[in-house]
């Protein structure tokens, strides 16, 4: 099943948290509701990139607001909280794929809310570690992708990245 980083992201918004183990069994679900490979490893290089392009955002899983318990999918018989769940990023326009209004039924996970605060620390974590990979591998595509995502994470997280950006645009000048 082919899903863009805004359908996964559409998926999380459904729940407004989830551990990758279970977004992973929810697309899992959707692809066996449309007859397709449904097995959930099979969508962990897809959230990867959702994850790298920002449309999703690990944050530590404190961040949820009580009560939390993640839900066993699959052999992952585990309650144990993960070290961290994803969101929906600042580049997302969460679109929910066919047949995913179904999941919330499906899974039986009630929605979730994240501390905003935390989630925008955990972004902007992210973003510089990124431009700090990005710098050191010379990486100039990178480099510009993370500028066009600097304006999104900024009101995202409502924090000002002018110095990183300016910081970026010096170092490709």
């Amino acid at each position: 099943m082919n899903v863009t980083g805004d359908d996964i992201a559409g998926v999380v918004d459904l729940f407004g948290v989830l551990t990758r183990a279970e977004l992973q069994h929810a697309l899992a679900e959707l692809a066996f509701k449309r007859g397709e490979e449904f097995d959930p490893e099979a969508f962990e290089e897809d959230i990867a990139d959702a994850v790298e392009t920002y449309h999703l955002i690990p944050v530590d899983a404190s961040a949820v607001d009580e009560p939390f318990e993640p839900v066993a999918t699959g052999d992952d018989h585990s309650s144990e909280l993960p070290a961290s769940v994803l969101v929906p990023g600042p580049v997302a326009f969460p679109t929910v794929p066919d047949g995913g209004m179904d999941l919330p039924h499906i899974l039986d996970i009630d929605t979730r809310t994240v501390d905003r605060e935390q989630a925008g620390a955990s972004a902007i974590e992210q973003f510089e570690d990124d431009v700090s990979d990005a710098k050191e591998q010379d990486d100039a595509d990178r480099l510009a992708s993370l500028v066009d995502v600097s304006y999104e994470l900024e009101a995202w997280a409502s924090v000002d990245l002018s110095e990183i950006r300016a910081a970026i645009e010096a170092a490709d000048s």
